[in-house]
Formats: structure tokens, C-alpha cells, sequence
């Protein structure tokens, strides 16, 4: 292991973290009135000359390091970056007024950065705009990935570039991997900041405030869900704003790849895909369940449970979390069909937490694959996605991913049920499913109307590392902990 890589390259991560706090500082000093004579707590300049000096301080520690990134290095960075930029990124919740606590401000800054979009913030009409700002800051950094834009940036990364490419975004496999792997990085990057100026515009146009329009778009197209009103986009009870929401969450759950594709003509990739039939037909069927139940059982006009039914489907699949009805009062029925949705998530590739809609595919396939050889052994039929023979491995790694999933939710359930006594199960399991896969809201006491603000510190700092385990897919933190990982060459 070279340690003065790992230096170096957190260092200038941490710089890149100090460059966004300024920006946002810049909007305190205009937006948040100190110019006209308001009050201003510099909580925003205080955390970025506190991250400059722990970026420059990492640098001058990495000096002689050398410029290319092996593998090793680059998964311990991917680990140790989203750990120390998180907790880099907590500074201004500690600095602002009103503050947050330490546990609370971790919390804050990991669901942030992780797309997850719950929130230890009670009252967000007490918090300066500047505030606000960065936490839609760190959902749209977090959405395509910090160490991605890193990627993109940086051309002296050597194969560390492509392994830290693969261990931090959910794109393992598919489409646009070639040895060019920044320029790969730089389109995609390019197409999330095309896709975040035609919401914020298309917002402004229906009403929003251009604010209000940036902070609903950063969380919008990076699966985040961060909204700076308190009842989240139910706020504005707008059709046409759910509507529009709908479809960049929507393209925010789509592979990345397969749009790059699409901008360079490649429409076969996209007639092909499996996994975005997919992921359009569970849309489709789940809105269709969950409006068919809410006329049912509720008496809601068809057009009103529609729009309902598809907004929340929508925002729960693909793991943002907005909140355009409270749907702890819906019935049974549409309450789980969304606990199954969270469990899903997006495609690979896609800004989205969850399982994610290629492994359910192959899930799906191999137990077709295993009742077919309980009548017929001798006959082998290949699982196949996209087309393409998937080998013994490829399957294993998404039947394992998920069994490890699954073992997480169940002993993170159980942690947090020990941690804290007075929940009931079910808010301690959509806890913990909501953390691990990064949706935000969950049922019961963290349902959509409620925040995690009454968990204990520990329960948050835990949950704060299992949003980060969910968004690394385990294995760029579990890594963290083998010894042979920081053995010296």
C-alpha cells in the first residue's frame, strides 16, 4: 500500500469539498441578506478554511507520491474518501445557526452525500438558505459520484481510474467501458449537469422559485430527495410539477451508460436492454396496483390517485424520497407493494440505491433456471441478460450481493431495535432498508412526514455508515477491514 497516494489523493478530494463550500458561501453572502445588513454565521466559510487546511495539510503529507493509482490504493480510497469527506462535509451543520450535534451533522452529511435524503433536521424553515443549498450541493455531488467527478478531472489516475470508477458507481458491467475511462466519466458527468439545468428550468417555468427550482433538481436527477420545504414536494400540491419531477427521478434511475449511448446515436443498446424493460414495466405495474387501490379503498378520483400513485412510485423506485402524499394512510396493499419497491431500486449505472433491477433480473432467472433442472437435469439452459451468457461468477457475485443484503437489513434491524427499545418493528426495519438502500423515508415513526431527528447519536452514526455501506455497494468499505489490503508492497 502506498500510503502517500492515499494522502494525496483524499487531500485533493477534500480540497474539491472546500471549492463547493465557497460556492455555496457566495450564495450566503448574497441570498442569505448579509450584504443588505442581515445577520450571517459564516458557517459555510468557517468550514471551508477548516477544509483547506485539512486538504492542504493531506497534500503535504502525500508529497512524493508519484501520479499513478493501482487497485489497492484506489479501493482503499474509495473507503477511506467517503468516510473523510462525509465527515468534512458535516462542518457547516456544526458551524451554522442554529446548530447540529456532531452525530446529528454526520447523519446529515452522509445522507446527503449519499443520495439517501433522510434528515435529523427538524424545522428546515430555521436554517439559512445557504444551508439548504449545500445540502442539495452534497446530494447532486454524491448523485454521479464525488471520486467519478474525480475521474473526470484528473488524467493521471493510471488503472486506479477504472477501479475507482467501478467501486464507487453501481456500472460494473455494461455498456462504455473502454480504456478511456476519463472521458467515459467526463460524458457522463456531462449529461447530469444537461439533465440538472433543463429541470431547474422547466421548474421555473411552472412556478418555482429559481431557488427552490436548483435544490428540487440537484435532488431530483441524483436520487437525493433533499427538498427545502418541510412537507417536501406536497408543498406545492402542483400535477404539473410531479410531473415533471417524475421524469428526471425517472432518468435518474436509468443507466448513465446507456443515455451516453443514446447522445452518440446508440438507440440499439438501448431497444435491447433488459434491465431498463424492466425497470419500466415495475413502474407501470406497481403505479397501476397502487391507484387501482387507492380508488378502491379510498374513493380518490382516478386522475388524483394516478398522479399520486405514480409520483410515489416513482420517487420510492428509484430511491429520492420525495413525498407528494403522506402515504403512511394509504392501505395495506399500496404500503407494501412500496416496502418491495425500496428493496429494488434503479438500474446499474443509474444514480439510484437499492438491489438494483439487473441483479432482481438475474435472481429471477436462476431460480427459473433451478425449477427447470429439478425436472429436467440434463438439460442446461444458460441464464442470459441483455442477450449475453452470464458465467457462474457474474451470477454469483448478484446472488451473494443480495443474501448479503438481506443479512444486513436483518442484523441492522436488530441493532437498531436493541439501540432503541421504544420503536416498533416496523419503523426499525424501514429504518435501516431505507438507510441501507438510500431512499430516505420510511413507514411507521420514520415515515414520509417524519424525520430521524429522535434517534439516539449512536443510532444515527450508525445508520449514517450504513447509508454509506448501501451506497458503496459493501464492498468499498468492508475492504476497509481486511489486513492484506494495507500490507506494503
Amino acid at each position: 500500500m502506498n500510503y502517500r497516494i492515499l494522502f494525496r489523493v483524499i487531500g485533493l478530494l477534500v480540497l474539491l469539498l472546500a471549492g463547493a463550500m465557497l460556492a455555496c458561501e457566495a450564495y450566503a453572502i448574497w441570498g442569505d441578506g448579509y450584504l443588505s445588513g442581515g445577520g450571517h454565521d459564516f458557517a459555510l466559510s468557517k468550514s471551508f478554511v477548516s477544509a483547506t487546511l485539512l486538504g492542504a495539510g493531506l497534500l503535504v503529507l502525500g508529497r512524493g507520491a508519484g501520479d499513478e493509482i493501482l487497485r489497492k490504493e484506489a479501493i482503499a480510497i474509495v473507503g477511506l474518501g467517503w468516510l473523510v469527506c462525509t465527515t468534512v462535509g458535516a462542518l457547516p451543520y456544526l458551524y451554522s445557526m442554529p446548530a447540529l450535534d456532531p452525530a446529528a451533522a454526520f447523519f446529515e452529511s452522509a445522507s446527503g452525500f449519499t443520495t439517501t435524503g433522510s434528515s435529523a433536521i427538524t424545522d428546515l424553515d430555521l436554517f439559512p438558505g445557504s444551508i439548504l443549498l449545500w445540502r442539495a450541493t452534497t446530494q447532486w455531488l454524491g448523485g454521479m459520484g464525488i471520486l467519478v467527478l474525480f475521474v473526470a478531472l484528473l488524467s493521471t489516475l493510471g488503472v486506479g481510474g477504472k477501479s475507482i470508477f467501478q467501486h464507487e458507481s453501481s456500472a460494473k458491467s455494461g455498456y462504455g467501458f473502454h480504456s478511456r475511462i476519463r472521458q467515459t466519466a467526463g460524458r457522463l458527468w456531462a449529461i447530469y449537469a444537461v439533465l440538472t439545468v433543463i429541470c431547474v428550468a422547466g421548474l421555473a417555468l411552472m412556478g418555482m422559485s429559481v431557488f427552490d427550482a436548483i435544490l428540487h433538481a440537484f435532488a431530483a436527477i441524483s436520487t437525493g430527495g433533499f427538498s427545502p420545504k418541510n412537507t417536501s414536494v406536497a408543498f406545492y400540491d402542483s400535477a404539473a410539477i410531479d410531473a415533471w419531477l417524475c421524469l428526471f427521478m425517472g432518468f435518474g434511475g436509468a443507466n448513465f451508460l446507456l443515455l451516453a449511448w443514446m447522445t452518440r446515436g446508440g438507440w440499439d443498446h438501448v431497444r435491447k436492454d433488459e434491465e431498463l424493460r424492466l425497470y419500466g414495466t415495475i413502474l407501470a405495474a406497481a403505479t397501476l396496483v397502487i391507484m387501482i387501490d387507492l380508488v378502491a379503498r379510498t374513493g380518490l378520483a382516478p386522475g388524483r390517485a394516478l398522479q399520486l400513485a405514480s409520483f410515489q412510485v416513482v420517487s420510492i423506485m428509484t430511491t429520492t424520497g420525495f413525498v407528494s402524499a403522506d402515504y403512511e394512510t394509504w392501505p395495506m396493499l399500496s404500503k407494501a407493494v412500496l416496502v418491495l419497491l425500496m428493496f429494488v431500486g434503479g438500474c446499474a449505472g443509474s444514480t439510484s440505491g437499492g438491489i438494483k433491477v439487473g441483479r432482481v433480473a438475474v435472481f429471477f432467472k436462476c431460480a427459473g433456471q433451478q425449477i427447470r433442472n429439478s425436472f429436467r437435469p440434463n438439460q442446461h439452459i444458460p441464464v442470459r441478460l441483455n442477450g449475453e451468457r452470464l458465467d457462474d461468477e457474474a451470477t454469483a457475485r448478484a446472488l451473494f450481493f443480495i443474501c448479503l443484503a438481506v443479512m444486513v437489513v436483518a442484523l441492522g434491524t436488530l441493532l437498531v431495535t436493541l439501540l432503541e427499545p421504544q420503536l416498533d418493528h416496523v419503523s426499525s426495519f424501514t429504518a435501516v432498508v431505507s438507510s441501507l438502500f438510500n431512499i430516505g423515508p420510511g413507514l411507521g415513526e420514520v415515515g414520509p412526514t417524519k424525520t430521524f431527528a429522535f434517534f439516539s447519536p449512536v443510532s444515527k452514526v450508525f445508520l449514517a455508515l450504513v447509508m454509506i455501506l448501501g451506497r458503496l455497494e459493501f464492498f468499498g468499505i468492508l475492504a476497509l477491514f481486511l489486513p492484506s489490503l494495507w500490507r506494503k508492497y
